[in-house]
């Protein structure tokens, strides 16, 4: 009876199919260990896997198990990354959570850990945004990627790459509302003035929380407060240059046409003008109004 069915089953093209794929697939694997054996290795038991070529070999041989995998080389990664005796293994830290995302694209602890890492430990931005790139591009839906990216180039001052960022979170329904608040902070800190004024208004405008209000309105007073300062002080500039020295007060501007009128903080409240420097201040600090 046993036999019967054994031969039944041998002329099932999907059968034989089947034990064709399972021999190469062991095949491959055998030949992808051999490979690694042969390369010297006397660092961490497992750190084979960073000369793996890619995720998708290994996703062939794990049969359907490959999330199982990538947890496996997850928890392996944790331990890699804590051994400081391994001078170079910040060279393979994107090969290796690479192979992670081929096996899971959908796992998104491991990149957060692996731009950790990048930023903090091996003290490289780039390579950090570029494992978070990694993550929204396997997930285009998780407004987490550019937002914890927007965050990594913020604490890194780089306030170009964190305004990039934040904009992207914003346009991924379901970002948090601090995203455009930060967006708006970063547009301040590239000097765009005009962008911060506006997403802060809209922040002002459209926040149910008092609290959330008020932050706006002091970032608003800030940022108008900039704008006037540049307007101000390029009238000193200008006045200098044509007698030599500063204007007594800013009505001097007015009178001698440099400018039209001197403007008012948001509160209505005048800046302070020191004639000896040319410097031009406000009468309050914008985060304690």
């Amino acid at each position: 009876m046993k036999g019967g069915w054994l031969n039944q089953k041998s002329r099932d093209p999907s059968f034989l199919f089947l034990i064709i794929v399972l021999i190469l697939s062991l095949l491959i694997f055998m030949v992808l260990k051999v490979r690694c054996d042969q390369i010297s290795r006397t660092r961490v038991p497992g750190s084979a896997i960073i000369y793996i070529p890619s995720g998708k070999y290994l996703k062939y041989v794990t049969f359907g198990y490959s999330s199982v995998l990538a947890d496996l080389i997850y928890l392996w990664a944790i331990q890699y990354y804590s051994n400081y005796a391994i001078e170079d293994r910040f060279n393979y830290l994107e090969h290796i959570f690479s192979i992670i995302s081929e096996l899971d694209p959908r796992y998104i602890d491991p990149y957060e850990l692996g731009a950790l890492i990048a930023v903090y430990e091996g003290n490289n931005l780039e390579l950090g945004l570029k494992i978070l790139d990694m993550g929204l591009q396997k997930n285009p839906d998780q407004w987490f990627f550019p937002f914890m990216a927007g965050h990594l180039a913020q604490l890194r001052k780089n306030y170009d790459l964190a305004r990039i960022y934040y904009k992207k979170a914003m346009e991924i329904p379901g970002s948090p509302d601090i995203v455009k608040r930060l967006y708006a902070f970063s547009a301040f800190k590239t000097m765009d003035f005009e962008t911060a004024w506006r997403t802060w208004l809209e922040v002002y405008e459209t926040a149910q929380d008092e609290r959330i209000k008020k932050i706006a309105n002091n970032h608003l007073y800030q940022v108008k407060a900039a704008i006037d300062k540049q307007i101000i002080e390029q009238a000193v500039l200008l006045f200098r240059e044509k007698y030599g020295r500063n204007p007594y007060s800013l009505d001097q501007l007015v009178r001698t046409g440099f400018l039209k009128e001197i403007p008012k903080d948001l509160d209505g409240l005048d800046y302070l003008y020191d004639p000896r420097t040319g410097e031009v201040r406000t009468a309050q600090i914008w985060w304690k109004r």
